[in-house]
């Protein structure tokens, strides 16, 4: 879907062509602020006037059919857009990096059972998107009738539809890496649907956003653990349909999970709350978006924002430390110590590599700063909602940066760069479907 899409052609920017910044939306999604409008600072087409040219009033300035009308109407490409509008897919690249972070903490290259979280957590995502707009219909008729289920594109039974079947998949997904992985899964969907359905108008919406990611990055540390634990297995057949026919009962049996299996992640959850906070932070945000107006909360998760980096770093450091020092040896490797201070398998890591890495996860750590500190500072300074959405889209795109160093800093640099390599993929992709 995503080398179909980069063939379509940009469009029509969400606040620019419904109606400029009074378009902006209100709520907040899965991944923690995809309730965000797009960035202020990415220009649509200048007009020119000339018929056939990008910007001229043609077609392109009716992209979409009127309200209640036309449902699953159009070519098979309008058809294409309009689902990617409806899950988002721009925001998909920020999914990813939770898995491999969660890989990285527990001290696991990624492997099947990563790949399996990976699967899991897009199918989850992409469920709450579907589901968000679902619940929002009648509001979005109001304030955004351009949205794909107002506008008429796509239908809501066939919204209700895909979040059913992408979380339905998304718990296959899952249970392929095993019970622990399952029951994990099970939690975030049951925070994804809660969160949607009603949370997210709640003073609970942050606090549900935050569990959703938390538990997002603890499901690739489980499945890693899981898939590379002695006699790991899945319930059910090796195939996906096998699966499919017993997700039920695998969750009911996930219910009382083998010991040490789920403990096996608890390395990762230092780094799920960070990135819980982060998430915390950009949902807060994102509330005001649509009206501005708000000056402490930008200035107070500017402050979280850089007490997230300066834990990083620091721990970080305390980590170079101790391994100078003497390393606790731990059960499948070398010796080697995670950024709280605490023994990983197999990443004892002298001399230069050491300064290697510390330099890594300092850049990393700067590239998460850089993205989202400059337009929290810009939308506490004025709290405009262009500002504003501009400071929740950098919240967005800083999780990709964030989840690279806190990969870096367990001792996974391959990994940290790899994570990093997602942000042109989804630069790239933001420019054809927008956030929102």
């Amino acid at each position: 879907m995503v080398a179909a899409l980069s063939l379509l052609p940009a469009g029509r920017r969400n606040g620019s062509a419904h109606g400029g910044p009074a378009a902006a939306v209100t709520d907040d999604r899965l991944s923690g602020a995809g309730g965000t409008a797009p960035a202020p600072d990415r220009p649509g087409p200048r007009p020119t006037g000339r018929t056939g040219e990008r910007g001229a009033d043609t077609g392109e300035s009716r992209p979409h059919a009127a309200p209640g009308r036309g449902a699953g109407r159009g070519t098979p490409r309008e058809r294409l857009r309009a689902w990617a509008e409806l899950l988002r897919v721009s925001a998909l690249f920020s999914v990813p990096g939770d898995a491999l972070a969660g890989a990285a903490a527990v001290g696991r290259r990624p492997g099947r059972g990563t790949a399996s979280a990976i699967g899991a957590s897009l199918c989850l995502y992409e469920a709450g998107m579907a589901l968000n707009d679902w619940a929002d219909r009648d509001e979005d008729a109001v304030d955004r009738p351009h949205r794909p289920i107002p506008s008429g594109r796509i239908s809501p039974a066939a919204a209700l539809g895909a979040a059913g079947v992408l979380t339905a998949a998304g718990l296959a997904l899952a249970a392929r890496a095993g019970r622990p992985a399952l029951t994990v899964a099970t939690g975030l969907a049951a925070t994804v649907w809660a969160y949607d359905l009603h949370l997210k108008h709640t003073k609970a919406g942050p606090a549900a956003m935050a569990a959703a990611r938390s538990l997002d990055l603890l499901l690739g540390a489980t499945a890693t653990a899981e898939g590379a634990a002695p006699g790991a297995g899945t319930p059910g057949g090796g195939r996906l349909s096998d699966n499919v026919a017993g997700v039920t009962a695998a969750a009911t049996a996930a219910a009382v999970p083998t010991p040490g299996t789920l403990t096996a992640s608890l390395p990762a959850l230092p780094a799920a709350l960070v990135l819980g906070a982060h998430t915390y932070g950009v949902t807060a945000v994102s509330r005001h978006e649509a009206q501005g107006g708000s000056t402490g909360v930008p200035l107070a998760v500017l402050a979280t924002t850089t007490a997230l980096a300066a834990a990083v770093l620091g721990g970080g450091e305390r980590s170079r430390r101790a391994t100078d020092r003497k390393a606790v040896p731990q059960p499948g490797g070398t010796p080697g110590q995670d950024l709280f201070g605490r023994g990983i398998p197999g990443r004892g890591i002298p001399g230069r590599a050491t300064d290697l890495l510390r330099l890594l996860v300092i850049g990393l750590t700067g590239a998460y700063l850089r993205t989202a500190g400059p337009p929290l500072l810009h939308a506490a300074l004025n709290p405009s909602p262009p500002l504003t959405q501009r400071a929740v889209g950098g919240g967005i795109r800083a999780m990709i940066p964030l989840q690279a160093a806190l990969a870096a800093r367990a001792g996974s640099p391959v990994t940290g760069l790899a994570v990093m390599g997602l942000v042109p993929l989804a630069r790239s992709l933001a420019r054809k479907v927008s956030l929102t």
